[in-house]
């Protein structure tokens, strides 16, 4: 399917674009997994005072408020600042080798804004205004997922490798990204926060999140094949 102007492709935190269109803790081994567990832990009891909105808030179980834009620019700008105002926060308390998304609800506001920093960490942030994924491929995979609302526990949730998610710019014109691999992950993570879903109504019937303390992957990146997504 050819792309249009307004396509922008992101793959591994890059961006290309096509027909003029936008488009840790620790020291090493079992130390370093044991002071992560107990960061992990530690997060987990302070990252609600961080982020306002514990699991289970009002606001992470509604659709959240779409911007009216261009009218309500300076609005989403102010939110976008607090957004990466709070990440930088929890940065400062964790290392994320995955990279890490925050959505506006998880702040305690009502609006349809998310940013995601993509694992690549000299890549730019991705900004989300009104996201809503119109397309995914077929081709799944499982890896666990972390989420700053409840910090303390690990889930294993399938996910399209391949998403094209519709989104508002500042200036109102309406663009299509296409994300892929684990930078998909991140992205369909906060949409569905936006959506007022957390990752745990992904995860396969039978399958429960584990605690922090049985997780093995954290400081490092997901893993993918080379496969077609």
């Amino acid at each position: 399917m050819a792309l249009p102007d307004h396509y922008v492709l992101h793959s591994g935190g890059q961006q290309h674009r096509r027909m003029g269109g936008v488009g840790t803790v620790g020291t090493c081994g079992v130390d370093r997994e044991l002071g992560e567990q107990l960061v992990g832990r530690e997060i987990g009891i302070g990252l609600a005072a961080l982020t306002d909105a514990p699991e289970g808030a009002e606001l992470l179980t509604r659709t959240s408020r779409p911007f009216r834009l261009p009218e309500e620019t300076e609005e989403a700008e102010e939110i976008i600042d607090q957004l990466h105002r709070t990440i930088r926060r929890v940065r400062d308390h964790h290392h994320f080798g995955k990279g890490m998304g925050l959505a506006a609800p998880q702040i305690g506001i009502d609006r349809a804004a998310a940013i995601v920093l993509p694992p690549n960490p000299d890549a730019s942030a991705v900004v989300l205004l009104n996201p809503t994924i119109i397309s995914e491929s077929g081709t799944t995979d499982s890896q666990y997922e972390g989420c700053l609302s409840f910090f303390d526990v690990r889930g294993l949730v399938p996910r399209p490798r391949r998403i094209e998610v519709e989104h508002t710019r500042p200036d109102g014109s309406t663009a299509i990204t296409v994300f892929t691999d684990a930078l998909a992950r991140l992205v369909a993570h906060e949409v569905d926060h936006l959506h007022g879903m957390t990752y745990k109504v992904r995860m396969d019937e039978g399958v429960s999140p584990i605690p922090v303390e049985e997780y093995r992957g954290s400081g490092r990146s997901w893993s993918y094949d080379r496969g077609t997504v």
